[in-house]
């Protein structure tokens, strides 16, 4: 989920704070769709930055990343930092995956970084991890003078994980500790999220997990008027029919049974606030060098993808783009701009190039008017969204330029 979307989007909604602190899209099946070659020029959506990453990590020659959100592109340039900076440990930290390795007390005092960021107060709470600051100490020599003061001023954000500060993610920080314990005991959380076979998923599911309570306040928190005011923005369901609390229960459904709790790291940061046992692709160990020695290949602009093929096609006139992971952006807009974008993209794309996509609540894919030019692969996109670990989304697209 991003705010990279065409001026339709852009002057209804507000893209000056952060939307999303981290990717809410299962980078497995998005590698698994797009197919990364060596030769690669791939256009994401850069949102957190987390899957332009992996992009990046699974061996593409050039990653472009866009995005009209200042915020959401400072996050990116932060990780990049990171990336560059800590080592892996470290990176988990920073994000909020794993917990902080220290805590500052009063009797402590403040490192001269420390007191330079004005965080007295906040190195003086008991529950504020310094450590973290320390980090972004660290990483902030890597970052261009507007990021880094960005950050600056955020440095509670910092303080919990910058993987926590997003308006998602405060939405989903409401349903943890507000709700959740209404519905359902920590003993109870933790045995959902140890997994297990698909009969015992499946039973514990039914007998304790989906109970006449968990069902009327998932449907409350999780209602369109709740997402619009707490968790997106209220023009994100502008071409939302139906009731959207009852589509989201039914793919909760099959992420606590079908798939494994274990292994999700969304469902893991949802319930607890962080990773748990679980990383996205882009946080796990063995991808961490792959990333990092691959990131003179990443670029990033924030720009409308229009504009940004519009300023391309200045000096590559011909079909250039390998790939495009293109978030859930289709969402916000109508079907005849839709059809209009998918176009020029189509324009823009050499034969062979694969397109991914979510929907999440409102229906979109290739337009009739393309079916000479875009190929539907939904026989890859279904069993890829069987296996979708984020589990908000109602249909998974892959299509390719014929």
């Amino acid at each position: 989920m991003s705010a990279t979307t065409t001026t339709e989007a852009a002057a209804t909604v507000d893209f000056t704070a952060i939307r999303y602190a981290q990717v809410w899209e299962d980078a497995d099946i998005l590698l698994a769709a797009l197919d990364i070659q060596p030769t690669d020029t791939v256009v994401s959506i850069a949102s957190a930055g987390d899957n332009a990453l992996a992009l990046l990590g699974a061996g593409a020659a050039r990653v472009v990343a866009l995005d009209l959100n200042p915020a959401q592109l400072a996050c990116l340039e932060l990780r990049v930092a990171a990336y560059r900076t800590l080592t892996h440990t470290e990176l988990l930290v920073l994000i909020g995956s794993r917990s902080s390795r220290a805590r500052c007390h009063p009797q402590h005092g403040l490192k001269p970084g420390l007191r330079t960021l004005g965080v007295r107060a906040l190195a003086h709470s008991e529950n504020s991890p310094a450590d973290r600051l320390e980090l972004y100490l660290r990483c902030r020599p890597s970052l261009s003078p507007k990021v880094a003061a960005f950050w600056d001023a955020r440095t509670a954000i910092v303080a919990q994980g910058i993987g926590s500060g997003g308006k998602f993610e405060n939405y989903f920080r409401l349903f943890r500790t507000r709700l959740l314990p209404l519905v359902h005991h920590r003993r109870t959380i933790a045995r959902l999220l140890e997994g297990g076979p698909v009969p015992e998923r499946t039973r514990f599911y039914a007998e304790r997990w989906n109970t006449w309570r968990w069902r009327l306040l998932f449907r409350f928190f999780f209602s369109r008027f709740m997402m619009g005011r707490l968790g997106r923005d209220p023009a994100f369901f502008k071409y939302v029919e139906g009731s959207v609390a009852n589509r989201i229960l039914a793919r909760v459904e099959h992420a606590l049974t079908a798939l494994d709790p274990a292994e999700n790291p969304y469902l893991h940061w949802i319930l607890t606030g962080t990773h748990g046992t679980a990383l996205p692709w882009a946080l796990r160990e063995e991808n961490f060098l792959r990333i990092r020695d691959r990131l003179d290949r990443l670029e990033w602009h924030q720009q409308t993808i229009e504009t940004f093929l519009a300023r391309e096609r200045v000096t590559r006139p011909g079909a250039w783009i390998d790939k495009l992971n293109l978030s859930d952006i289709f969402e916000y807009m109508s079907e005849a701009n839709t059809a209009e974008l998918l176009t020029r993209l189509t324009d823009a794309c050499r034969p062979g190039a694969r397109f991914a996509y979510w929907n999440m609540l409102a229906p979109r894919s290739r337009p009739e008017s393309l079916a000479s030019r875009l190929q539907p692969r939904n026989d890859l996109a279904a069993s890829l969204f069987a296996q979708d670990k984020a589990f908000f989304y109602s249909a998974f697209v892959v299509e390719e330029r014929r």
